[in-house]
């Protein structure tokens, strides 16, 4: 069983040369408008992370590549700009020859990363824990004895 590329760079070195452009192409455009995000593997797929969350990863295919924004939304929200691309819920596919224009690109991460701070911290929506050795309240409501 071939290991699992820890890199995005060990994953590029499995894919196919024509692939390997395309994506290498996606991920300096992604770096050069997210300077400051976290290369991953999530999901055994190349991404990137960004205030926390993954906001962006990609593949090669065996029909082209594509494109993830680790969210079912994104794509829906920019439907009408991506109806020159096939694509599922969570994925965007494009050919090697014809990689995602940077404005595209900016869009996707911006509409991605506009989802992410829209949403409450994971923090925030979790009860405060009780201190060590206390009982965790219940859930349940109090009930009243006649």
């Amino acid at each position: 069983m071939p290991k699992r590329p820890e890199t995005i760079d060990e994953y590029l070195a499995t894919v196919t040369p024509d692939r390997r452009a395309a994506l290498e192409k996606l991920r300096e455009t992604i770096r050069a408008i997210l300077p400051d995000a976290e290369e991953c593997i999530s999901y055994s797929m190349p991404a990137f992370r960004h205030g926390g969350h993954v906001v962006a990863g990609f593949l090669a295919t065996a029909r082209g590549c594509s494109y993830f924004p680790f969210s079912g939304a994104t794509l829906g929200t920019l439907a009408a700009e991506l109806s020159a691309y096939t694509r599922t819920k969570s994925a965007l596919h494009f050919d090697a020859k014809r990689p995602l224009p940077v404005a595209l690109v900016r869009k996707l991460l911006s509409t991605r990363i506009a989802e992410t701070t829209a949403r409450a911290p994971a923090a925030a929506r979790k009860q405060a824990s009780p201190a060590p050795g206390q009982p965790k309240p219940s859930r349940r409501k109090a009930r009243v004895q006649p």
